[in-house]
């Protein structure tokens, strides 16, 4: 009888998707095993990746939209996921309105907007969404969700009943919030928040202290970020009722989180567990003779909800054995033995720049696979 084998990678960042990554080890295996049965459940943890792995792994299609960028000036051409059922949409965030759709010179927090997020979530709406699954990391922002907030319809007032302009800097000026005029389909809409963040909107581990200095903030601005997010929840709790400051989660992407739990009340949800339940990993890995997970980097930090842990706790579970393969192998991962990984590898087989090392990754994980096959086929 053929051997079975799972494939639960995540993107190798910058070197492969995890769908690349699904067919290099799958060519590994075949250069041992022609006729195992290979499937492919390409895994995200609600990051970077999180469409491709639920499209790739349903057989949905993706939407191309075109929406304001973390500029909100300027376009981005972006696209979500729409899976088979018809009604359930995935967006990432970053898509829109990513640091990495910046150049550094051009990255202020002040300024940049979840405008776009907004308008990605109308598209899906468009679409007949009924249920819209929203990746936040990897944002440019720090305005609370503020600018998504106005896509969807909501008015930001100042004292003088002005519309304020997007970015996280116009917060200061906040008096009044006018929810009346949101989109009413919001109404009849599951939304959930796939993210593994707890920090809180505001103080010593919120947004702005802990994440707006990657995104091109200053000491200085820093201070005022974190100024403008303490005004943004005491409005919210004076015109809202809602006390949503420590809610763990509420600063996630800058505080997308807070806008999205206060106004389209969005539920947070692990990422790693909703993308596992929606390609029905669990499913298949009790029929696997082996499981094959993997990602750029494993440390002990893995074990924070990241995809290849999520994976390898379901593998122990239903004692299956998980082979991990990883670019780079960091500090303490021996202690990820004691959270179901058999094995744990790099895919590197000699010293390399990291330029080669990206280049190659399909090759260099392709190779290890067939190699550890090799040694599973011993009699």
């Amino acid at each position: 009888m053929e051997k079975v084998f799972v494939l639960a990678p995540d993107s190798f960042k910058e070197s492969m998707s995890a769908k690349k990554a699904c067919e290099a080890m799958e060519r590994g295996i075949r250069k041992v095993l022609p006729k195992a049965e290979i499937h492919h459940v390409p895994m995200a943890d609600g990051g970077e990746g999180t469409v491709d792995a639920l499209v790739d792994g349903s057989g949905g299609t993706r939407i191309a939209v075109s929406v304001s960028g973390p500029i909100a000036t300027e376009k981005v051409t972006a696209y979500f996921g729409l899976l088979p059922d018809n009604q359930t949409a995935v967006i990432e965030m970053a898509k829109a309105n990513g640091l990495e759709l910046l150049p550094e010179d051009k990255r202020n927090p002040l300024i940049t907007s979840t405008y776009g997020t907004g308008e990605m979530i109308k598209a899906a709406l468009d679409q007949g969404a009924k249920k819209i699954i929203i990746g936040i990391g990897g944002s440019a922002t720090n305005d609370g969700g503020a600018g998504m907030a106005q896509a969807l319809g909501i008015r930001l007032l100042d004292k003088e009943n002005n519309e304020l302009p997007v970015g996280g800097g116009a917060l200061s000026k906040l008096a009044k919030i006018d929810v009346t005029t949101i989109d009413p389909r919001i109404a009849d809409t599951e939304i959930i928040i796939a993210s593994d963040v707890t920090n809180p909107l505001t103080g010593p581990n919120g947004a702005s202290v802990v994440f707006a200095p990657q995104k091109g903030a200053t000491a200085g601005l820093v201070e005022k970020l974190e100024e403008n997010l303490v005004h943004y929840a005491q409005v919210i709790k004076k015109e809202l009722g809602i006390d949503i400051k420590n809610h763990p989660g509420a600063g996630a992407a800058g505080g997308l989180g807070v806008g999205l739990l206060v106004f389209t009340g969005a539920k947070m949800r692990s990422g790693i567990e909703l993308v596992i339940e929606l390609t029905h990993l669990e499913e298949m890995i009790t029929k696997a003779d082996y499981v094959f997970t993997g990602e750029g980097s494993i440390d002990y930090q893995t074990k924070f909800g990241k995809a290849p842990y999520g994976v390898a706790k379901l593998a122990e579970k239903h004692q299956k054995p998980v082979f991990a393969c990883a670019g780079h192998m960091g500090e303490h991962v021996e202690t990820l033995y004691e959270e179901g990984m058999t094995a744990i590898f790099s895919i590197l087989s000699k010293p390399s720049s990291l330029e080669d090392a990206l280049k190659k990754g399909e090759e260099n994980l392709e190779q290890l696979v067939e190699n550890i096959v090799r040694v599973l086929c011993i009699k």
